[in-house]
């Protein structure tokens, strides 16, 4: 007869997590951005062991973004100013979604907009559409009917646009925050009082980079949202702030390249994360990842993966 050790050894760990009334089959999401409507990575990896797909960033209409050079590698990073390019919301519904339909996985939609109407007209299509299960509002897009300022760089405009969503959709909502705010935990305090479901965090930080030979910048745009390994530590300490602020999910996103990534954003409270910069590296990294937190769990003989949320001790490490 097995002792409990070689059962629990043998056993499959629990790794299903609940955000916002979304059960994910497993925590690891990729990022907006990153994965574009998932048939790019689909020769690559199997789509249906992802925790949840979100998609490229949808507006209203179809946009074509900024001009090149657009994207510049940095030390431990990258810099993007894609400037949003997407197809437009009804050209997803109509040409991408039939593709990611059959898959077994949350299917997620990364929605903005230049004014409030715009989030709620897109967020309503979405939500008659079959096979969308979730909505992420990206609240890092200039407001323009007031000023250009970012919606999620003030309290009462990320409560609005989330409330405005909200009265419009019956699906789980995630709002993604900025770093580029005063008090990101205040922004999260602000959409969960307006109904969020969720928070996702961080976006990407404003960066440039200089042709010192030219005196030029890389970007045509001059700056752009800086990702990769460079900004994990602030991301980390980001979400480890929010978590203690608010009572609803908290996913993480920034920099992580790796299980061990992951696990430090489970360990300081993330309830599920985002892959982004580390799948143009690796395109099999959601995989890879998911594979390493499996490893973990059974060393650390770690049944269900919720029993490691916000598991963070005070100390630091012992020889």
């Amino acid at each position: 007869m097995k002792s409990k050790t070689e059962q629990i050894n043998n056993s499959e760990p629990v790794v299903a997590v609940d955000i916002g009334g979304l059960i994910l089959k497993n925590p690891v999401m990729t990022a907006s951005g990153t994965f574009g409507y998932g048939k790019e990575y689909a020769p690559y990896i199997d789509l249906n062991r992802l925790g949840a797909l979100i998609v490229k960033g949808l507006s209203l209409e179809p946009r074509k973004g900024n001009p090149p050079p657009r994207i510049m590698e940095t030390p431990c990073g990258m810099l993007n100013a894609i400037g949003m390019e997407n197809v437009g919301v009804r050209a997803f519904i109509d040409e991408k979604l039939p593709f990611l339909r059959p898959f077994d996985v949350a299917i997620i939609a990364n929605i903005f907009g230049e004014t409030i109407d715009e989030y709620k007209k897109i967020a309503a299509i979405l939500s008659a559409a079959e096979g969308v299960h979730g909505l992420e509002i990206n609240i890092s897009c200039p407001n323009v009917k007031k000023g250009g300022i970012a919606f999620g760089a003030h309290p009462d405009t990320a409560y609005e646009v989330t409330g405005g969503v909200k009265s419009l959709t019956d699906l789980p909502v995630i709002v993604k925050l900025t770093p580029n705010a005063g008090d990101i935990a205040e922004i999260a305090e602000s959409v969960e009082a307006a109904g969020a479901d969720a928070v996702s965090l961080i976006n990407t930080l404003t960066g440039m980079s200089v042709d010192v030979e030219q005196r030029v910048p890389h970007l045509k745009n001059i700056t752009g949202g800086l990702s990769g390994p460079a900004i994990r530590p602030i991301a980390l300490s980001m979400v480890w702030e929010v978590v203690k602020r608010v009572s609803i999910p908290v996913i993480g996103v920034g920099g992580i390249m790796d299980a061990n990534d992951v696990l430090e954003f489970l360990i300081v409270g993330a309830r599920a994360v985002q892959i982004g910069t580390a799948s143009f590296i690796n395109p099999r990294a959601t995989l890879d990842i998911l594979e390493g937190i499996d490893n973990y769990l059974k060393r650390h003989h770690i049944t269900d993966i919720n029993d490691l949320i916000g598991t963070l001790r005070d100390g630091c490490p012992t020889s």
